[in-house]
């Protein structure tokens, strides 16, 4: 099993559990104003960590719930158990796994599986994206007037600020806006065509690695930068034809 069918199985696996709990009561690790952590996070995290580990037991691991493995590796994977954990609480099917590997500080695989809907997007470094098997890439739209865009808040005050005001803005000149809840799907869903940009002040590497070589890989633009909180972004993506600073 290569790198790739190997992450697309822990995605499926991890999937399977978290559809398996989807509608039942959540047992609630943390919670915060804008934030809830779920035993299942961990669990999720956990299963995946023992697939990939079990078949690369010399590798690093790296996801929202801690980290494992040799971190000494130059071969890193990178986690989200559940990007959307609020909407999985909260029984919104909108959530996904999110697994991306890191090779010598490149991303050179990605897989984001929607276990509700059961689709799964693939990609490598200098690959084809694909939903299903089958290539994917990013809209034609080229005027912010004609697109579709997603925001993301954040969770804390400064976020929500720019995030609010970003929508506030870009709502004034595009179609539609959209605030969604899963950075690692509507990374997919500008892949796919279905949405044309996404903005957010401040987003976590895991939400974020594997969808951003996805976009790429499908025609699109992802621009990130540096956040004051480790290992956290700013980003901005889009189809590659709207401009980024117009939704910004």
């Amino acid at each position: 099993m290569n790198d790739l069918e190997l992450a697309t199985h822990a995605a499926h696996e991890a999937g399977k559990l978290l559809k398996s709990h989807f509608g039942r009561e959540a047992a609630v690790d943390e919670a915060s104003h804008h934030d809830i952590k779920l035993a299942l996070d961990k669990e999720s995290q956990n299963l995946i960590e023992g697939i990939l580990l079990g078949a690369r037991e010399g590798d690093a691991f790296y996801g929202e719930e801690g980290i494992g493995g040799n971190q000494d590796s130059n071969r890193q994977w990178i986690v989200d158990p559940i990007d959307g954990t609020v909407n999985f609480y909260y029984n919104i099917p909108h959530f996904c796994v999110s697994i991306a590997l890191r090779v010598d500080d490149e991303v050179v695989l990605g897989v984001i599986h929607d276990p509700i809907i059961g689709e799964t997007w693939t990609v490598e470094k200098d690959g084809k994206p694909m939903l299903d098997g089958r290539e994917i890439s990013a809209s034609k739209r080229d005027k912010l007037e004609d697109s579709v865009v997603f925001i993301g808040c954040g969770k804390d005050e400064e976020a929500l600020r720019i995030g609010l005001e970003r929508f506030r803005k870009a709502s004034l000149r595009a179609r539609k806006m959209r605030m969604m809840g899963s950075a690692a799907l509507g990374l997919a869903y500008i892949a796919t065509g279905r949405l044309d940009a996404y903005v957010e002040s401040r987003i976590s590497l895991w939400d974020i690695a594997a969808g951003k070589l996805l976009v790429e890989a499908a025609g699109g633009r992802v621009e990130l930068t540096p956040a004051t909180i480790a290992d956290s972004w700013a980003i901005t993506a889009t189809n590659g034809r709207i401009p980024i600073e117009e939704v910004l």
